[in-house]
């Protein structure tokens, strides 16, 4: 394969951005994540202004249960980490290994994913729909448009996992795995403050 890091001359310190074209992806990438920002600094600022407005649905208060949430916020972070000792061993040439901490990071976000799908059912049993009233509209569309997001990664990373499985680390491929993680702890710092303001202010009126 053309581009398969030759160990015997060592590996590249940063593989990922050993070419021009993962030089381009990762500049590409740093502006996408700036949209992005933007994007959920938005729906942060619709919801800390409807939060208040329950009409004759539940309040955030009456529905929220920490202990799930802390699970799930476990879940994501943990995944996070898993993310970063995949990268690790990317850099040292350790296919196995990092294939081994990405599948994990699979695992932990169906996890995350899982429970927040669990999370939206049980509250649409307490009488909280989209249409219920605007802190649920508001509640749906933010904690919704971030679940997107992990599900997105988590097909991203799959497809990756599936499409290089035999391939080994190489320099078109190790941009794109490096790119995912960044990705990954972009949702996890998002969810970090979907945790705090919506979830803590929200329990804590």
């Amino acid at each position: 394969m053309a581009d398969a890091i030759d160990v015997s001359k060592g590996l590249p310190s940063n593989p990922e951005k050993a070419t021009l074209e993962g030089k381009n992806k990762f500049l590409g990438f740093w502006v996408f994540l700036g949209g992005e920002t933007a994007m959920f600094a938005t729906f942060f600022g619709a919801y800390l202004g409807l939060r208040g407005g329950v009409g004759d649905g539940p309040a955030s208060a009456d529905l929220f249960h920490l202990p799930l949430v802390f699970i799930m916020t476990m879940l994501l972070l943990t995944s996070s980490l898993t993310s970063v000792l995949a990268m690790f061993a990317m850099k040292k040439n350790n296919f196995k290994a990092m294939m081994i901490w990405l599948w994990i990071t699979v695992l932990l976000g169906l996890g995350f994913i899982g429970l927040e799908i669990y999370e939206f059912v049980e509250y649409y049993h307490y009488g909280l729909g989209f249409s219920t009233s605007a802190f649920a509209s508001a509640f749906y569309s933010l904690v919704g448009l971030h679940g997107a997001h992990v599900a997105f990664g988590l097909l991203w990373i799959i497809t990756l996992l599936i499409r290089y499985r035999k391939a080994g680390i190489t320099l078109t491929n190790a941009p794109k795995f490096y790119l995912f993680s960044l990705y990954w702890h972009f949702i996890d710092v998002v969810w970090v403050f979907i945790f705090t303001v919506v979830y803590l202010m929200g329990i804590g009126g």
